[in-house]
């Protein structure tokens, strides 16, 4: 502990216009954290002045990033500010180093008021790459819009931010530190912990980690490759995967997390996780899996490359769910998707006879499900799978649910799919992304589409594509009712649905830092024999 207190100052600022947090947090070009004067303070100060004095004082939080370029340094001002504004303890991962589950993990294990959390997820990293900041609440979860809006708020008329610049965390060792501030009846507390334990601990309740481990590492183990991309993936996997549940330390690639992630982007499917795709196109591994940069997404892919969209990945889970111990003993609640999702899911759920959710993109609308108990697995096409054991989409959790249905199933990866496109037929799913457009142009875009598809003549227009005829039944612009607390999310996503119920999707995406990305998904269902293989 400082021998004299250390002096809480509050800073005169001026506000930013553009510190509106999208669906995953404030992301921007690392430069403009670093040029703009005060601009990280601001965004942290208007988090901390988004929660009643009340709560905070005395309260305890999680910090931990993604190990990506400015990590540290945020950290430092993260650390600095929550003192000043009257948190009494924080909990850092080791070396600043917390993936996204591991926060919601530690959150609710701490019973904390919140993380905060400098990831910008699968954005490229390094000097000339994306940073960004998110605010998790209380539940674990993203914070959900009416908390982003009043921190957006906050931000456009801040004109002064608290922070004790004296302060000085030493994030290398494990162990609490204590600090003695000015006005302040109890020393702020840092404790810097194990960044992988307790996460690891929590899925060790999960999953049976005796049956993968014989799956993994036994007589008549199978082969896997697990790509960490760089990000912060690596040392979980190092740890859950090699040294716990046995897999050959080079059967796990790129698992030092990196500030510029190897230079690479850090978001795992087929374009970009190419060192692993390569290195399964020969056939000696029969199971391999890619991470992004904050370890929530993840990649399946079978012997040779063959490829699990994320859409049927959650259906096969959801099929297969009674393989995880867990639920098991937890019963199933509820499955989810999101709404540019494709339907496989629906049908796993028709056929159980259990309640099927379509919400908005975002995992906060999942986490609301969570809490009111409705829901137990969920997932999005954006490779995001996840359980109720935390309020994230979690990256290990589903590589670990793959391997526990190879271990039950003793099938391949491949004729797992088969088998489920023989059940309930094949949706043929495609994203098609176009970044860095001007957003007036494509907010144009989108409301002369929204025009045209809305008028009365367009519904029961039929196109045809070669030899097959798709009418359309509906088209609208999604709009959610959360059915938890009633609240109203519109303006989701343009949807054409056909009367087979093939869709096209059409969506302004919030996770880019630059301009804005134009997504349009295609999801064409197929019940016939010959789609089923």
């Amino acid at each position: 502990m400082e021998n004299s207190p250390l002096q809480v100052l509050t800073v005169p600022t001026a506000p930013y216009p553009d510190q509106r947090p999208g669906t995953s947090g404030l992301r921007k070009k690392v430069y403009v954290f670093q040029s703009r004067r005060n601009y990280l303070h601001n965004f942290i100060q208007s988090i901390f002045s988004s929660i009643d004095l009340r709560d905070r004082q005395g309260s305890t939080m999680v910090v931990g990033g993604d190990g990506r370029f400015f990590n540290p340094a945020a950290i430092e001002v993260i650390v600095q500010m929550a003192a000043a504004n009257g948190v009494g303890r924080m909990i850092i991962g080791h070396h600043g180093i917390l993936s996204t589950p591991a926060i919601s993990c530690l959150i609710r294990k701490y019973k904390a008021i919140g993380g905060i959390v400098p990831t910008a997820s699968h954005n490229p990293g390094g000097p000339d790459g994306d940073f960004g900041i998110k605010f998790n609440t209380a539940n674990g979860g993203p914070a959900k819009e009416a908390v982003t809006s009043k921190i957006f708020q906050i931000s456009r008329t801040i004109e002064e931010f608290a922070i004790c610049p004296g302060l000085r965390v030493d994030l290398t060792t494990l162990g609490k530190q204590m600090f003695d501030l000015e006005n302040k009846f109890k020393p702020f507390t840092v404790e810097i912990v194990d960044s992988v334990e307790s996460y690891a601990n929590l899925l060790r309740n999960i999953f049976d980690f005796a049956a993968l481990k014989e799956l993994l590492s036994g007589k008549n183990h199978i082969k896997i490759r697990i790509d960490a991309m760089h990000g912060v993936a690596g040392p979980y996997v190092r740890r859950i995967m090699c040294e716990e549940l046995g897999c050959p330390v080079n059967s796990a690639i790129n698992c030092v997390p990196l500030e510029d992630f190897g230079g690479q982007h850090p978001d795992p499917n087929p374009m970009y996780a190419t060192d692993l795709v390569d290195s399964m196109k020969d056939g000696q591994y029969d199971f391999g899996a890619a991470f992004d940069g904050d370890g929530d997404r993840n990649m399946i892919l079978g012997k040779r490359g063959f490829f699990v969209t994320p859409s049927d990945s959650v259906a096969v889970i959801a099929d297969n769910i009674f393989c995880i111990p867990y639920f098991q003993h937890t019963g199933v609640r509820g499955f989810a998707r999101s709404m540019p999702t494709s339907a496989a899911l629906d049908r796993v759920a028709k056929a159980t006879k259990i309640e099927l959710y379509e919400t908005p993109t975002g995992w906060k609308f999942f986490g609301n499900l969570m809490d009111a108990g409705m829901l137990s697995l969920c997932g999005e096409e954006s490779f995001g799978t996840g359980g109720d054991h935390i309020r994230e989409k979690d990256g290990l959790w589903a590589v670990l649910a793959w391997l526990s249905i190879l271990a039950t199933r003793k099938q391949s990866v491949e004729d797992i799919l088969k088998d489920h496109w023989l059940k309930y037929g094949r949706n043929y799913f495609t994203r098609y992304d176009y970044e860095n457009v001007d957003i007036d142009a494509a907010c144009e875009m989108m409301e002369d589409l929204e025009i045209m598809i809305s008028d009365k003549s367009f519904v029961k227009q039929r196109f045809a594509v070669e030899d097959k005829i798709y009418q359309v039944e509906k088209a609208d612009n999604f709009e959610y009712t959360d059915p938890v607390d009633s609240t109203i999310s519109r303006n989701q996503g343009l949807r054409i649905i056909f009367s087979d119920g093939s869709r096209i999707i059409y969506r302004l995406s919030g996770t880019g830092s630059d301009g804005a990305t134009v997504r349009i998904y295609i999801d064409s269902i197929c019940l016939e024999d010959t789609c089923r293989i």
